[in-house]
């Protein structure tokens, strides 16, 4: 089974959205009964013959012979999709439609359409993420609420709210609608806070969802693909997206243990997505416009050009993090400026910014604001203050790896593990 449930995740999501669209966001319900037929004859059949050369097309299969099913049985008894209705008159026009509907082409558009649909302006930030989570890419409520420190009630309380808003809605949303603009920028959003739950995740069961990191990946490149979606803000989060995926091989040692940038290996950094970052972050640079996505990405950029840690023009990155601050200022984009102010220009001037930070207060729960300290402390050959901070972000450590990290940090300061 563990081999089949990414591709199960993945067409899970591919197939809602072609079915959504076949029988209207009205019938959301049906279209999700019809991807767990399809996903359970995939189960009973592959158990006995293998699992097919072609696992997706076969999934997709099964669920255009479905969907065909379910419309000649209740055509009559259902409102369907209101570009469907006419074809459902005729029963030779239903099959090529249905076919139609199911092509390449076909379903990437309707992912995208699914996409800015789930990010409807009458659902909050938090709810457009879970949705897009449990709709497009197929992820659980149990994986959700582990995914956001939440309990599983709120997170099915949230999707079941988040789903009757969706129905409310005649058809998925068309790319070119007046409010398309807006709902871009919610969608960059959400693959943003996606992508980053992955990479920076508070998970109780691991520190890097390399899953969430791939799935914000795969859709950002769907917005890629499409001219009215394909602008520079758009590169420049796929930009990204990109440079930090280089890093993940590298952010768990060989023992599994969580490894902060500086100390990295950097030969195992993928080379070939450091290149694709680069090459996208150029081609965001051809508009006026200036986003955080374009900064961070700069940021990731000025890292990656680095061969070891110490070639680092932390200067430059100072700078980019200055410009992040008047952007989207936050108290955790001012705790990365002065960790890099302390790599610039030594641990008390990184000391004097933390303890500068405006709503610093709203860091007391993050233990990486802990381990900042410590580490500060720690260059001061403080080891006794470095030990007080680094016991606080153990104190506060979301998952085992991070509780590892910072045992081992405490150990640097000669105090052993409680």
């Amino acid at each position: 089974m563990d081999p089949v449930d990414p591709l199960f995740r993945r067409e899970a999501g591919r197939m809602l959205a072609t079915l959504t669209r076949l029988f209207g966001v009205h019938n959301l319900a049906l279209a999700e009964d019809v991807v767990q037929d399809a996903l359970c004859r995939a189960l009973e059949v592959w158990k006995f013959q293998g699992v097919p050369e072609n696992p997706a097309a076969w999934l997709m299969a099964a669920a255009k012979h479905r969907a065909l099913d379910v419309l000649r049985r209740e055509r009559t008894a259902r409102t369907f999709a209101p570009d469907l209705t006419r074809l459902l008159e005729g029963e030779r026009a239903l099959d090529p439609a249905v076919d139609e509907l199911f092509g390449a082409a076909a379903i990437r558009d309707d992912q995208l359409r699914m996409m800015f649909s789930c990010c409807h302006p009458r659902l909050p930030e938090e709810a457009q993420v879970a949705l897009v989570l449990h709709v497009l890419c197929g992820f659980s409520v149990s994986e959700i609420a582990g995914a956001f420190l939440a309990t599983e009630a709120a997170i099915e309380k949230r999707v079941s709210r988040a789903k009757k808003v969706l129905a409310g809605s005649a058809r998925l949303f068309e790319l070119t609608d007046d409010e398309f603009s807006s709902r871009l920028s919610a969608v960059r959003r959400v693959l943003y806070l996606l992508f980053n739950e992955g990479y920076h995740g508070a998970c109780a069961r691991e520190a890097v969802r390399i899953e969430l990191c791939r799935e914000a990946t795969r859709l950002a490149a769907l917005l890629l693909d499409h001219p009215l979606s394909s602008t520079p803000a758009t590169h420049a989060l796929a930009a990204l997206m990109c440079l930090h995926a280089a890093r993940l091989p590298a952010r768990v040692d060989a023992s599994g243990n969580l490894s902060s940038l500086v100390h990295q290996d950097r030969s195992r950094w993928d080379r070939q997505l450091l290149a694709e970052g680069g090459r996208l972050l150029d081609l965001s640079a051809t508009g006026p416009e200036l986003t955080e996505y374009h900064v961070e990405a700069a940021i990731a950029s000025v890292h990656a050009s680095a061969a070891r840690a110490e070639d680092t023009r932390w200067g430059a990155i100072v700078s980019l993090y200055d410009t992040l601050m008047t952007i989207r200022p936050s108290p955790v984009v001012a705790l990365n400026r002065a960790i890099a102010v302390a790599q610039h220009e030594g641990p008390e001037r990184g000391l004097e910014e933390i303890a500068a930070i405006e709503g610093r207060d709203r860091l007391a729960a993050y233990p990486f604001y802990f381990a900042a300290l410590g580490e500060l402390e720690l260059r001061r050959g403080r080891r006794e203050a470095a030990a007080h901070h680094f016991r606080a972000a153990l104190a506060l450590a979301r998952n085992a790896m991070e509780r590892r990290f910072f045992e081992q940090r405490l150990e640097a300061c000669g105090e052993a593990a409680p």
